[in-house]
């Protein structure tokens, strides 16, 4: 094993936990790591779920190995996660770098455990909003693997087509689907809902995504409501006070009761998901009706759903909850994602060694834990009075 100080880093790749089947890094990114001096050791089977087998990454460069040497690599990289709490105290080591998409507000457990060992522990969930650090901008790829997936599903579960057809029986009229949230997640499922010949109309508190979501097709609804300052500085939705979130589930009410599909992506960075659709609108849709809530981690955007459960109401709507969505698209997904992973690495390591400046903004946004210590302030101060999870 070499050492963060030495030349030729190796970069470990385990397996990811049960359930989950991306990978972190993909054969086809091998080389270019190898081209930049880096070391990649890939765990057995780690790449199967994804499509990428055993032998493509040797194929590639990469070297297979037994899972505790790969744990003790100098770069560990996973997709969920760290890891590290279910690793032993002497397979890690410090100054190893663990890189994985954590949400620092769900791992206060992982974040202690991450300092206790003296773990440089970074958060792919915290690349900051500026053009360099796009191509390391993991949530954003993810969600469009997540949006996607979500009006698939939605299609499957719903008892009639998304295209307008005409037909020598008639004319059967389109799917009429309503996205809630046009973030990433919200933005592809507009399009895919589109392509599949969907009517689409999409809701964002946020006055400037209303351009985004026309130019896609869909058509833009305006609540008679004011938001205020909706978006923090970063451009993302921000907590707007019970007052407001009432007004707007009656509002929303009113607009789902004719909708065939909802997607709801509805996010706010560290917080819960704002709760929009209520039991009571729920209650006012159509039977055969289907809700698919990509909010479902962090609380859900609808009030009746269950963490990975699909729920059958009284009055035949159908609501999905899933929090993995881009783990049932896992190739793509990984694609995607180790071309995230391949672009920190470039950022954090030089001639093979690594190298953390910590000047850099981009890495003082995305580095959690050094030196055991919790070095992001913001996280710091979240974790305060917060139990393990």
């Amino acid at each position: 094993m070499s050492t963060s100080g030495s030349s030729r880093a190796i970069v470990g790749v385990p397996r990811e936990a049960s359930g989950e089947a991306r990978v972190a890094l993909v054969p086809t990114v091998v080389p270019q790591l190898m081209r930049s001096g880096l070391q990649v050791l890939v765990e057995r089977g780690a790449g199967t779920l994804a499509g990428f087998p055993d032998h493509t990454y040797e194929a590639h460069g990469a070297r297979l190995g037994r899972r505790d040497e790969v744990l003790e690599s100098d770069i560990v990289v996973r997709v969920e996660g760290w890891g590290i709490d279910d690793v032993p105290v002497a397979t890690s080591h410090p100054d190893q770098v663990v890189v994985g998409m954590v949400d620092p507000l769900e791992s206060a457990g992982a974040i202690r455990t991450a300092a206790d060992r003296k773990l440089t522990a970074i958060s792919l969930n915290l690349v900051p909003r500026i053009t360099r650090a796009q191509p390391m901008d993991a949530l954003s790829s993810q969600a469009t693997a997540a949006g996607y997936r979500a009006v698939v599903m939605a299609a499957d579960h719903l008892p009639k087509m998304f295209p307008m057809l005409t037909t020598a029986a008639g004319t059967i009229p389109p799917a009429q689907v309503l996205v809630i949230g046009a973030g990433v997640a919200g933005l592809q499922a507009i399009a895919t809902a589109r392509r599949l010949g969907a009517v689409v109309q999409a809701y964002d508190v946020r006055p400037a995504a209303q351009e985004e979501i026309e130019s896609l097709g869909a058509r833009s609804i305006l609540l008679p409501l004011a938001p205020g300052d909706a978006q923090d500085p970063s451009g993302y939705a921000k907590e707007l006070g019970d007052a407001f979130y009432r007004r707007q589930q009656e509002l929303l009410a009113h607009v789902v009761e004719g909708i065939d599909v909802v997607v709801a992506a509805a996010a706010i960075p560290g917080a819960h998901a704002p709760r929009l659709i209520t039991a009571n609108a729920v209650a006012g849709m159509h039977t055969g009706s289907v809700i698919v809530d990509c909010a479902a981690r962090h609380g859900g955007n609808c009030e009746l759903t269950r963490r990975d459960e699909l729920v059958v109401t009284d009055n035949g709507v159908t609501i999905m909850g899933p929090t993995n969505l881009p783990s049932t698209l896992p190739h793509d997904a990984s694609l995607m994602y180790a071309k995230n992973v391949a672009a920190l690495l470039a950022l954090i390591t030089s001639d093979g060694s690594i190298r953390l400046d910590m000047g850099d903004e981009i890495l003082r946004s995305m580095v959690v834990t050094r030196g055991g210590a919790i070095v992001h302030p913001r996280v710091a101060r979240a974790l305060e009075g917060v139990r393990d999870v």
